[in-house]
């Protein structure tokens, strides 16, 4: 059945059961039903259809949602614009063939509304047409996208430079492991159950995002947006909203274990959390889950593939904590030398992956897409190896490298090493110059609580396990790590701050 028709069914069903709590507003799956259909109406009259492409930032509110469905039962592009985005990116990523934008009155920046023709709102915004005070044309809402299509343009993090657009056709979502109720294994079916409240945050410009949210929606449940009361959402939203389900940063996870130390919350309500983004330490998962009980997964995934492979809360139960889970179903993982060949059980290489979500390339950038997609498969360029067991665990990534003495030095073990130690509750590493070596590692380290780890120590664990050039030259000690617009850690800023090194854009 092809996207987005299994959600509209699914409204259709239970026209009466709240789909969003928004404030002190609740939206109805009828209402919203309603709201998509009289979107895609106004769309349409603007000439918004099959092929064409708009570019949307907005709040996180039940409108942009509903807009977001509209433009795909029409059959548009969605280019999920994330916020935080330097005017240098945001140009970029707004001169991928943009045939309208869509903003808010909160988001209606001039870059924004300048940046093609169709400049529309989701409510008065100067310059903009409101789509909320347009009547619509009167047609029924009918899906006429196309299965090879390209459905939206989701974007990398750009810690490598300029954002890259993933390229998800139609097809690709109407195979989707989330958007598809008729083939739900026992962890999707589990997931729609478990996030009958689901705490919705962050930005629907987000790939990880969309795809939780989907079996909230389609599985009875009601997405909850929070309102800002001043205080971190984990742990206090859950409490106040009695949130049985959401989808969580290493940082977020972390600030909340230790907020949860001091100040107590209620968070009893919770069914399923799920950690992604960026790889947790084994001790801290095991925190999390001894605090939280068996409600934690841990997930694995690419902004080009989607979910890969997952840890359940009975994996971590049975103290299985050391991977990043088993592959997902219909994912298929392929662990590969540098020549291409497939390495047995237990070896390392580089990642690779297929699955009938793939994303079907980088938008405008031929090379890159075949360098990444090659025969069906996606190369992840993170290491790693599958045990015999069938878990997959992750050794770093084939471009987080750090030339040392011309030698090649990944960060990702470096990391692992240090998050062994009882001392240390984090740790993060990045390259910089060095006159001597030409580059030098450099390791931050988010102390345990209570613990003020041992340099000296910390030094010959690294020396012990990875060698002398994978020794940082300096770590230092930091309260926490900054967060990236994408959700994830930011080396980055970390360099920026203490070792003065700029950022480039």
């Amino acid at each position: 059945m092809l996207f987005p028709h299994p959600l509209l069914d699914a409204l259709r069903a239970a026209p009466g059961s709240p789909a969003f709590e928004h404030g002190d507003r609740i939206v109805s799956r009828g209402e919203l039903l309603e709201l998509i259909r009289r979107l895609a109406g106004a769309m349409r009259t603007v000439g918004l259809g099959p092929g064409r492409a708009v570019a949307v930032r907005t709040a996180v509110t039940p409108e942009a949602f509903a807009a977001h469905m509209a433009a795909h039962a029409l059959g548009c592009r969605v280019v999920g614009v994330r916020p935080g985005y330097p005017p240098g990116q945001l140009a970029h990523v707004l001169g991928m063939g943009i045939d309208a934008v869509l903003v808010d009155p909160t988001t209606a920046t001039p870059q924004l509304l300048a940046a093609t023709g169709k400049a529309l709102s989701l409510g008065p915004a100067a310059g903009a047409n409101d789509l909320l005070e347009h009547p619509g044309d009167g047609r029924p809402l009918t899906v006429t996208a196309r299965p090879g299509d390209v459905a939206a343009l989701t974007f990398t993090s750009g810690s490598t430079g300029r954002p890259k657009g993933c390229a998800i056709t139609y097809q690709a979502l109407s195979e989707h492991w989330a958007w598809q109720p008729r083939v739900w294994g026992p962890v999707a079916a589990g997931f729609a159950r478990d996030f009958e409240r689901y705490l919705l945050f962050g930005t629907l410009a987000s790939m990880v995002v969309m795809e939780f949210l989907a079996p909230c929606l389609l599985g009875g449940g009601t997405a909850v947006i929070p309102e800002d009361d001043g205080r971190p959402i984990f742990p206090y939203a859950i409490e106040r909203y009695r949130i049985t389900g959401s989808i969580i940063t290493v940082p977020r996870l972390s600030q909340m274990l230790e907020l949860l130390k001091n100040e107590p919350a209620d968070v009893g309500s919770l069914r399923a959390l799920m950690v992604s983004g960026s790889p947790i330490g084994p001790g801290r998962l095991r925190a999390a889950a001894q605090r939280l009980g068996p409600v934690v997964y841990q997930g694995y995934g690419q902004t080009e593939a989607g979910n890969v492979a997952m840890l359940t809360p009975e994996h971590i139960a049975a103290g299985v904590v050391e991977p990043v889970g088993r592959p997902h179903p219909g994912v298929e993982i392929s662990v590969r030398d540098d020549d291409g060949h497939e390495l047995p059980a237990g070896r390392t290489g580089e990642i690779h992956v297929r699955s009938p979500y793939l994303m079907r390339g980088y938008w405008g950038d031929e090379e890159e897409t075949r360098d990444t997609l090659r025969d069906g498969w996606l190369r992840t360029r993170d290491l790693g190896h599958v045990d015999r067991d069938g878990f997959l665990h992750l050794s770093g990534r084939s471009r987080d490298v750090i030339m040392v003495n011309a030698m090649v030095v990944y960060a990702g073990p470096i990391e692992r090493v240090l998050t062994t130690h009882p001392d240390v509750a984090e740790a993060y590493v990045a390259g910089a110059p060095d006159e001597g070596t030409g580059e030098a590692v450099h390791a931050f380290v988010v102390p345990a609580e209570g613990r003020t780890p041992d340099r000296r120590e910390l030094t010959a664990l690294v020396r012990s396990h990875l060698g002398a050039d994978s020794v940082p030259q300096t770590i230092t000690m930091v309260p926490g790590v900054p967060v990236a617009t994408s959700g994830k850690p930011d080396k980055h800023a970390l360099s920026e701050q203490f070792l003065r090194i700029p950022r480039q854009h």
